[in-house]
């Protein structure tokens, strides 16, 4: 080919050549394009936006409306204690079993193992069993850990209930203890936690002295507290959460704000403080009809205002 061939043909190539550049970059901002709308679509997100539903808990976020009977609001004003499924007012101090339930349908899911640090007189561990869930119970005192065991046989929850006889504080030997019951069921944590100790010196549960309420001094039960604390965070699985119930109370003409010194020591041994939830109390203590009047005369007397809450603190590891 002569040299005037070549020249003719050579702004031929060179339109190829810008063409072909152009279309690239058409092409370029077309995927471009593409993948911002894409990414910008609610199905392109992550698998979490995918799928909403919590890996913790067996409720079905597309159908969030059918789930009216679990509460999201931080103020419950409950009815006296349910007396259904095996539950009873039968122990100064238990919570009410609609504390459990709540907890349990929010926080976990069929199957999960609940460990309770202050069993009492079974509570947590009955409404497990209703709810499809296992417990391991530690109790200091070993008749109450009896007592509970024979209301467990009777509902048919003994293949799901562990009771352990033992100081949740002593994190060796009942640390020992739970980690057997755990391998008993092929586990090495729990799933949720429970912690509902006494409200320091206020009801004197036994005479043990290792029991919380019988503390030389709130300093010394807030120190013993928090070896509780740490219990519960050794055993309880990575992102799982744990349940405080507690109240305050009054000493020496002063209001002690044992809840928050409580939700303190929980922070310290590394949980993350999740929500604060504020319960009514009335309908849940024995007995206390014939004090009601005597409590309001030293009211009016002493400048106070009667405890009608406690708190339900929820956390996460």
């Amino acid at each position: 080919m002569d040299s005037t061939a070549q020249r003719s043909q050579a702004p031929a190539r060179q339109r190829d050549k810008a063409q072909e550049r152009t279309k690239d970059r058409v092409t370029a901002r077309a995927a471009s394009k593409k993948a911002m709308t894409q990414t910008s679509e609610p199905g392109a997100q992550s698998n979490r936006r995918r799928n909403p539903n919590k890996p913790y808990n067996d409720i079905d976020l597309s159908q969030w409306k059918d789930y009216d009977h679990v509460l999201t609001d931080s103020l419950w004003m409950m009815e006296s204690r349910t007396k259904r499924d095996g539950h009873q007012l039968d122990y100064h101090g238990n919570f009410i079993p609609q504390i459990a339930n709540q907890m349990m349908l929010r926080y976990t899911k069929a199957g999960d193992t609940i460990l309770d640090y202050f069993l009492g007189s079974g509570t947590t561990a009955i409404e497990a069993h209703n709810l499809g869930r296992k417990c391991i119970g530690v109790e200091l005192q070993s008749r109450m850990a009896d007592y509970v065991q024979t209301k467990l046989s009777e509902l048919g929850a003994c293949e799901t209930s562990q009771v352990i006889v033992g100081d949740s504080a002593d994190l060796q030997w009942t640390g020992g203890k739970i980690s057997q019951a755990l391998r008993a069921w092929e586990q090495e944590a729990g799933q949720f936690a429970f912690l509902h100790p006494p409200y320091d010196d206020i009801i004197k549960f036994s005479e043990n002295e290792q029991c919380l309420s019988n503390a030389e001094s709130t300093e010394a039960f807030l120190d013993g507290f928090e070896r509780v604390c740490q219990q519960a965070y050794n055993f309880l699985e990575k992102g799982r959460f744990a349940c405080l119930v507690i109240g305050d109370k009054y000493a020496n003409s002063e209001l002690i704000p044992l809840g928050f010194y409580c939700m303190e020591r929980m922070m310290r041994v590394g949980f993350k403080n999740k929500s604060i939830v504020v319960k009514n109390m009335t309908g849940n203590e024995k007995g206390k009809g014939k004090t009601a009047n005597l409590w309001r005369y030293r009211a009016l007397a002493g400048g106070f205002y009667i405890f009608k809450h406690e708190y339900v603190m929820v956390f996460q590891k």
